[in-house]
């Protein structure tokens, strides 16, 4: 793929000449029951939902189908280098045709994301915890934030049926969640690495388990088990990474869902009563379209969701859509991480299996009150760098120095990501920039984030905790980057769900306070962020708003 003129090649999927023609001929823009705004995590699981229960549902994405055969550079030696330039996952400087530039100069954290069939499940490392149960009370335990309107044992039959779905290496039994049913297929390997590290936590008599992972270890669902090539973030050539375009989306179309790829929405247009009436976009061709809807959702990430509503004004609404409490665009949440490096006198043969180990510890999750910080944290473990990040890790000096000081730590290191839960604030933010622009004109959203106190004092209890786990494990040595900036991935809490209209901007159904069939389906209606990643929960909400969706057009 080149950096500018990047046109990814269509990946063949049931029906697509017949949907092609309905395009050009401008059919697509009869009206539809349902209108679906962005094809990822949450916009795959719902659209197949209600295509499974005969709803007419469209969906518009930004982007385009990546072609696992040829569009990845995982089996290429240059690799590296993608993942530097076209394939970084963070869109200002991946400047791709299909993305928009983001002002994050006033966050310490990157936003990150992709644009493409699949969003974000392209571009991931496929790491799939749930969500715990205190994670849902965190008013009612620690007397901060609010409780969500939901709880975990209500969303529990749609993590199951996504877990199908998607497809989930694990492993039952971890005393930190509550009984989960049988994986779909075994954990990913630990390896000579992770038994070194468990060794470590073992010695300290802590926490840890093997976390689940959408990524097949065994062939699973038509697609086969993973080949243990490694850059898993990069994409997955053989289709055992499960991002959404190879699971949700070929079952979703063939079940009758309609997706139109290219498609850049600027705004969501409403009626003389104040109801969502249609979406104008942007083809690939750059001509204005406009699509008709009797339901619109949104499912565009914690960034792109509220840029959307926030450009959708008009004179009932004229501080943008769905924003009568204000907070569309507050309380952005992202995970904070600190990075904690061992480094080991020994080849632990790092290079083997998925980039995450997918070794998880909850030993810090909950809170304690004999720390001086509310909620908690969780360690990720990741495997030894790749030579051009290990070169790049700030570690290895250049000049004389950096062949020896790169054959130390080459192969030979452990790196626990530190993910600290990110209690919202109204302060946090993502608003519209006066004085930028995607490609088409759409104003680009601006990021203001502060790291709180609480966060910071959590993230330094996680490197010192981790420190002595790596010790525990052998380490000679262990580096600490206290705030990771291209760490941006996971986008909540920018259009909370809640029960009051005043304090939040949607209902437990994602159904808008002010507009009601408007929805909202990603990470944007979080209402606290954990300390996992929001995947698994993302999906099992855009499931459970599907039922309440399905119920409702009957």
């Amino acid at each position: 793929m080149s950096l500018k003129s990047w046109s990814p090649l269509k990946y063949p999927i049931p029906d697509t000449s017949e949907k092609q023609k309905e395009i050009e001929l401008g059919i697509e823009n009869k009206k539809v029951d349902v209108l679906v705004i962005g094809a990822g995590a949450s916009g795959a699981a719902f659209s197949w939902k209600l295509a499974k229960s005969g709803v007419n549902v469209m969906c518009l994405e930004q982007g385009d189908w990546i072609n696992p055969l040829t569009d990845y550079s995982t089996s290429n030696s240059d690799w590296e280098i993608h993942r530097q330039t076209d394939f970084n996952p963070n869109p200002n400087f991946r400047s791709l045709n299909v993305d928009y530039p983001i002002n994050d100069t006033e966050s310490p954290i990157a936003p990150l994301m992709y644009n493409a069939v699949g969003g974000s499940t392209i571009h991931w490392s496929a790491h799939f915890p749930r969500l715990k149960p205190s994670d849902f009370r965190v008013k009612t335990l620690d007397d901060v934030a609010d409780d969500w309107p939901i709880s975990y044992f209500e969303l529990e039959p749609y993590f199951d049926l996504n877990d199908k779905m998607m497809g989930v290496a694990g492993l039952i039994g971890d005393p930190a969640y509550p009984p989960k049913t049988q994986r779909q297929t075994p954990p990913v390997g630990l390896g000579k690495l992770g038994d070194k590290i468990t060794h470590g936590f073992d010695k300290l008599g802590w926490h840890w388990w093997p976390s689940d992972s959408a990524i097949n270890t065994l062939e699973y669902d038509g697609r086969p088990g993973c080949n243990n090539c490694g850059p898993c973030d990069l994409g997955c050539s053989i289709k055992a990474k499960s991002s959404t375009d190879v699971t949700y989306w070929p079952k979703a179309i063939k079940l009758g869902a309609r997706l139109i790829t290219n498609a850049r929405v600027r705004e969501i247009t409403v009626d003389s009563y104040g109801k969502a009436k249609s979406a104008i976009y942007y083809d690939s061709e750059g001509n204005i379209r406009e699509q008709y809807a009797s339901m619109i959702v949104l499912a565009a990430n914690g960034i792109g969701t509220p840029r959307i509503l926030l450009n959708s004004t008009s004179t009932k609404f004229p501080e943008g859509l769905a924003n009568s409490s204000g907070l569309v665009g507050k309380n952005l949440m992202f995970h904070p991480y600190s990075i904690v490096t061992g480094i080991f006198d020994e080849d632990l043969e790092g290079h083997k299996g998925p980039t995450p180990l997918n070794i998880m510890s909850s030993e810090f999750y909950e809170t304690e009150h004999s720390r001086d910080f509310v909620r908690g944290y969780a360690y990720q473990v990741v495997r030894s760098s790749a030579p051009l990040a290990t070169a790049l890790s700030g570690h290895v000096p250049w000049g004389k120095k950096h062949h020896a000081a790169f054959k130390k730590r080459f192969n030979r290191t452990i790196t626990f990501a530190v993910i600290g839960e990110d209690l919202p604030e109204t302060h946090n933010k993502v608003t519209l920039d006066p004085n930028l622009s995607d490609s088409y004109g759409i104003p680009s959203p601006k990021v203001e984030y502060r790291l709180s106190d609480n966060s910071r004092k959590m993230l330094d209890h996680g490197v010192g905790t981790a420190t002595q786990v790596m010790m525990a494990a052998g380490a000679t040595e262990v580096t600490h980057d206290p705030l990771k900036r291209e760490a941006g991935w996971h986008l909540m809490g920018t259009t909370k769900m809640g029960t009051d209209t005043k304090t939040s901007v949607v209902n437990k159904y994602g159904q808008s306070h002010d507009v009601d069939n408007l929805f909202v389906i990603d990470g944007s209606i979080f209402v606290t962020a954990g300390a996992v990643n929001p995947t698994s929960t993302i999906q099992a909400l855009a499931l459970h708003i599907a039922d309440y969706v399905i119920s409702k057009s009957k």
